[in-house]
């Protein structure tokens, strides 16, 4: 630091430093009436504070709503359509809860977790919003579009039921499928209930097949895209372990030479040639099918279910016919078999029980 005195008598203290950016030496003053000893410390702090914010990162105050719009150009480029939707649609909800005009370094854990109580949602679904919110904020940090984020390990995940436990409600007993399926009355919908029970495909899946993908004289269904609804698209599947096929047993086989009949008659249908056509699209409509499933359910069953049930029955089925675990895990194109493991323990539980049964009326002696 040096001293320069000025021709009205005052005294301007200088520093120099160099620019990181750009490799220049540059200087920072402060200007005092005298040169004294505690004015050449007072100015040396006062310089020092000045370099120390000079020199750090500048982030220039963002609202919510150009945070998403910077994260959406980014995301269309490099995610799949139907993840793009997804995506951003849970973004726009978060604007909406949170305040699209908000300055994003205005955000604290308090904020967040008031704001998103107020909505009255399952925990659940908070989680899933959490999740997101998270993920656009440290996009924007690494960005650096936002200077700091710490305050995000406050926010714990909001109590809810264990994945676990939620999913034992979810699938039905063998008496219960049969009964629906004899319930309904709308043919189309009824055989693809049926395929679905009988495959354990997703819903996207069965609706992204084409007459070509579904092998009679071999037995197979050849698993390879998936239909997003939303978007109207057919695009990959969910991961890389859902390219698959899955073996036609007889039942199934007889359910697959019924749809051909019903929609197809030994012909392509005119303006389609899914394996399940729509009436007025070319694919089935996923909100028509799940209302009515829904709707049936409740009336025949006594409760709601919804097309990824008949996943999770399938797969319970399996089990209690005595299928491992990895053979399930691989027609369902799970990932990992301790996914399908985790998922279906309530089946594990109830063939348990029906063992104890068995040990118990055995008479050895």
């Amino acid at each position: 630091m040096w001293v320069e005195e000025l021709k009205n008598g005052k005294y301007k203290f200088v520093e120099r430093y160099t620019d990181p950016m750009t490799g220049k030496s540059k200087r920072v003053t402060v200007v005092m009436d005298k040169n004294t000893a505690k004015n050449r410390k007072m100015a040396a702090l006062t310089l020092s504070d000045k370099i120390e914010s000079a020199l750090a990162p500048q982030v220039d105050r963002i609202r919510l709503k150009d945070l998403v719009e910077l994260y959406r150009k980014e995301q269309v480029k490099t995610l799949k359509q139907s993840t793009y939707r997804r995506n951003i649609a849970v973004c726009n909800t978060l604007m909406s809860i949170l305040g699209k005009d908000i300055y994003v370094d205005k955000l604290t854990a308090g904020y967040i977790r008031e704001r998103f109580l107020g909505t009255g949602r399952e925990h659940s679904t908070l989680n899933e919003w959490m999740i997101r919110l998270k993920a656009l904020l440290r996009w924007g940090y690494k960005n650096d579009y936002i200077a700091d984020i710490s305050y995000l390990g406050k926010i714990e995940r909001f109590s809810d039921i264990p994945h676990r436990q939620k999913i034992e409600n979810k699938f039905v007993e063998s008496l219960e499928l049969k009964e629906l399926i004899a319930g309904m009355t709308v043919v189309e919908w009824k055989l693809l209930t049926e395929f679905l029970a009988l495959s354990g495909l997703r819903f996207g899946e069965a609706a992204a097949l084409n007459t070509s993908d579904v092998d009679l004289k071999n037995r197979k269904i050849h698993v390879t895209k998936t239909y997003d609804n939303v978007a109207d698209i057919v695009t990959s599947p969910k991961t890389p372990c859902s390219v698959r096929d899955v073996y036609i047993q007889d039942e199934l086989l007889t359910v697959c030479r019924n749809v051909l009949l019903c929609y197809h008659k030994g012909t392509v249908v005119a303006f389609s040639t899914a394996f399940f056509p729509g009436t007025t699209k070319e694919h089935i409509n996923f909100d028509c099918y799940s209302k009515y499933l829904r709707e049936t359910s409740e009336r025949i069953i006594g409760r709601r279910i919804t097309p990824h049930t008949l996943r999770h029955t399938h797969a319970s089925l399996l089990m209690e016919q005595g299928i491992d675990i990895d053979s399930i895990s691989k027609r369902l194109g799970h990932n990992d078999s301790r996914v399908t493991q985790e998922i279906y323990l309530h089946v594990t539980k109830k063939l348990e029980s029906k063992r104890n049964e068995q040990l118990r009326e055995l008479k050895i002696l």
